[in-house]
């Protein structure tokens, strides 16, 4: 792929329910469009705030079916979230998206969950991904949700793997490893901020860009953010780094996307705030707060 292509900020969209529980599309598609009419480089499919652990095969390919629609009329990056837990498992799946799904530029791969196999075990599960997937691969690193901490030696020794086009980076703030990564990351290997409240610090550190949730709500002016980081223009970045912090923390005040669903409809844009269980609706106080913050944004 064009490694250029992994910049700016993507949106890893919801996937909105009609009042009698299917995939809502049209709202999906306006979704679509709206995130990439702000400025978006391009839009996930299938990622966590996507539910799709929750959604049955039928929905997963109607969810990627509108989402690469738009991406391929509007020329836009499409990641989708693909893979599993076991690698023979998450190899077959990569096979079944480039066939299914020309348009997608890059697989985004958790690191195995639960299994907890190791730094070298995560390793070499995804340079046998890397060997059998036809498109290339942004691996999810989210050990919150995983399990599996990796050092910034692992991420630093895929990086270099043919096929790993970068990392979504959630590791739940910045650390050593954070600063070391990014450091000393090769050319052609983008890191994507995956923790929407550090995504500014992040850019500022050198990131290419981010995979965020709460871009939903104000993507251009995360975008402005993105941009702004990259022009070195501290004093633009540094204040709307600090307000879009805080409509990121009010929108993760209770489990993703519950909050950000609950503002989108409050906003008229999805016609239910629905979620699938296990997830509960966001209490009317937290799509408030979230909604408050947003609204402050576009003044």
């Amino acid at each position: 792929m064009n490694h250029t292509q992994l910049r700016g900020i993507l949106v890893p969209l919801v996937t909105p329910f009609a009042t009698d529980g299917s995939v809502a599309r049209p709202a999906l598609e306006a979704l679509a469009h709206t995130a990439l009419d702000e400025g978006a480089t391009g839009l996930a499919a299938l990622g966590t705030t996507a539910e799709a652990a929750a959604l049955d095969e039928a929905e997963r390919r109607a969810v990627v079916e509108v989402v690469a629609g738009v991406c391929r009329e509007r020329g836009a990056t499409l990641l989708v979230g693909t893979g599993g837990a076991g690698t023979r498992g998450a190899g077959e799946a990569l096979l079944a998206l480039a066939k299914n799904t020309p348009e997608a530029a890059a697989a985004m791969v958790t690191v195995p969950a639960f299994t907890r196999p190791g730094e070298a075990g995560v390793v070499a599960h995804f340079r046998r991904l890397a060997e059998v997937s036809p498109v290339p691969l942004v691996l999810y690193h989210v050990p919150y949700r995983t399990g599996q901490q990796l050092g910034a030696a692992a991420l630093l020794e895929l990086a270099a793997v043919p096929g790993v086009a970068g990392v979504k980076y959630a590791a739940g703030g910045i650390d050593q490893d954070t600063v070391e990564l990014l450091g000393r990351a090769p050319a052609g290997f983008a890191v994507l901020a995956g923790d929407d409240a550090f995504v500014s610090p992040l850019l500022a550190l050198g990131a290419a860009g981010g995979i965020l949730a709460s871009a939903h709500l104000a993507t251009a002016r995360f975008v402005e953010l993105a941009d702004a980081w990259q022009a070195g223009d501290v004093a633009r970045a540094r204040p709307l780094g600090h307000r879009l912090a805080g409509l990121a923390l009010a929108s993760f005040a209770a489990p993703n996307p519950t909050v950000i669903k609950g503002v989108l409809h409050a906003q008229g844009r999805i016609p239910t705030p629905d979620v699938r269980l296990p997830l509960l609706p966001a209490a009317p106080a937290e799509v408030a707060a979230a909604l408050a913050h947003t609204e402050q944004l576009a003044g």
